[in-house]
């Protein structure tokens, strides 16, 4: 069986999208899958399953829509993915919680960035399906927009260490 991380967009955040954790847990052992846990109450689950990372996207999504009555995002990393996005992080020396992965389906565009507003104190780089970006004065006083991040999700790096850690067993 393969260890995933699911992380769930737009969930419990700023009054939209509620769901509570233990519903998340319900439908996750309702699809199969087995050793669920959920990390914080912003959509992050943690399991094991035999299906492959679209199926179990597509499955949990599909759950989702049923439950919310609308789409849910939904980006699924294996454990061996989420430990190499937090060992790839670029900004290691910086403040983790002002340092996130903006998690992607696909790998961002090699101009990716080329269209980001706002920009002020932050550092942006690319990962494999990531984009990093650290936030010098923290996130509430930024004002950046990147357009290729919009269908992702992001998580700081406490909350991706934690999953990687939870994710490896």
């Amino acid at each position: 069986m393969t260890r995933y991380v699911a992380l769930l967009r737009a969930v419990n955040v700023g009054g939209t999208g509620k769901l509570p954790m233990s519903e998340l847990r319900a439908m996750c052992e309702s699809l199969g899958f087995a050793g669920v846990r959920t990390y914080i109450a912003s959509g992050n689950v943690v399991f094991e399953s035999r299906l492959g990372e679209t199926a179990v996207k597509a499955r949990l999504e599909h759950c989702l829509e049923i439950y919310a009555g609308k789409p849910v995002g939904v980006v699924v990393r294996t454990g061996a993915e989420m430990a190499a996005v937090l060992a790839g992080n670029p900004f290691r020396t910086a403040p983790s919680n002002r340092t996130v992965a903006i998690f992607l389906d696909a790998p961002p565009a090699a101009d990716a960035l080329s269209d980001v507003r706002g920009q002020q104190d932050e550092e942006i780089a690319l990962g494999l399906r990531e984009i990093f970006v650290h936030y010098g004065s923290g996130m509430a006083h930024s004002r950046l927009k990147i357009p290729a991040a919009i269908t992702g999700t992001s998580r700081n790096m406490n909350t991706v260490e934690k999953l990687a850690e939870w994710a490896a067993g």
